[in-house]
């Protein structure tokens, strides 16, 4: 089920280096953990997420939705979204699908992503950026990811990544 906005902790986003999760932190926490406590507000939203106006709006075990709208703040100088902004949404809820399946002790990163834009994203429509896992390894783990409209459900971008897990060292 999709939450709205109204179901969702405030935004709470890092405001500098200090207020993000320290390396410890990370490391006692699952994956799934950790992103569940982005998404219920207990751990900040990444903090580009201001920047670009998105945040985690679902979490569950192989799958992590971002919501998010693009504003003329993110567009190119033709006057349509950059294709950095499909890009950053893409990454963000693939590699954090990934970090879901991720065990306590590891942390991961994202090793190389591919976009695929579909359709010119209108200035102002809100949109879903959904990351599903395909495999979660030892070392490695790869997710899709597609950017939807909310309000007319058309595929404007989709994406897929392949991501390093790495186990933490004291």
């Amino acid at each position: 089920m999709t939450k709205t906005t109204d179901d969702l902790p405030p935004l709470f986003y890092a405001n500098g280096p200090d207020a993000l999760a320290s390396r410890d932190t990370v490391l006692s926490m699952s994956g799934l953990q950790f992103m569940e406590a982005v998404r219920d507000g207990t751990l900040p939203q990444p903090p580009i997420g201001r920047l670009l106006n998105y945040r985690v709006t679902e979490v569950a075990p192989g799958r992590v939705v971002f919501a998010g709208t693009p504003t003329f703040d993110h567009c190119n100088p033709l006057g349509t979204v950059h294709g950095g902004w499909y890009g950053t949404l893409l990454d963000s809820c693939m590699a954090c699908a990934v970090m879901t399946r991720v065990p306590q002790g590891s942390y991961y990163t994202t090793l190389e992503y591919k976009v695929n834009v579909t359709r010119a994203l209108p200035i102002g429509m809100a949109i879903e950026a959904i990351g599903t896992v395909s495999h979660a390894g030892r070392s490695t783990g790869v997710a899709e990811g597609v950017i939807r409209g909310v309000e007319d459900g058309k595929l404007y971008a989709t994406g897929s990544t392949t991501c390093l897990i790495m186990a933490g060292r004291p």
